[in-house]
């Protein structure tokens, strides 16, 4: 099931790239990441509401609540630079820059989270950034 999910959420961030770089045309990038953020917000606490898991809120622990504050604010970071880059830049160069998160993350989870980091992943580290930089040559 979570590869099906995760190919439905490429999917969907392909379609957000393409529709995002059409609804900004015009608009500045800071008020059209506000704009989706909203639409966000809607559509998860709907989700929330709809499963009726809102209860288990007050079970979440301090330092879950900190964690993902603090993603929170890398998400939202992160929407307001991808946003400005692109509309200053050509969705068919942002976007695979904007995947380098792929290599950036097996780092980072080796790192902190000392997960495994093979010889497989670190080919498919050096693929991903090669293929980046000849898409966007």
């Amino acid at each position: 099931m979570w590869l099906i999910l995760a190919l439905l959420s490429a999917f969907f961030a392909a379609v957000t790239s393409i529709l995002s770089k059409i609804g900004i045309d015009g608009v500045n990038s800071n008020l059209a990441t506000a704009i989706r953020t909203v639409v966000v917000v809607i559509m998860a606490w709907g989700m929330v509401f709809l499963t009726n898991t809102q209860g288990g809120i007050s079970d979440i622990s301090k330092k879950s609540w900190i964690f993902l504050i603090l993603s929170g604010l890398a998400t939202g970071i992160s929407w307001l630079c991808y946003y400005k880059a692109l509309q200053l830049g050509e969705a068919s160069k942002v976007v695979p820059i904007d995947k380098l998160s792929v290599v950036i993350t097996l780092i980072l989870a080796f790192v902190f989270l000392h997960e495994n980091f093979t010889s497989k992943s670190l080919v498919g580290c050096i693929l991903i950034a090669a293929g980046t930089l000849l898409m966007t040559l």
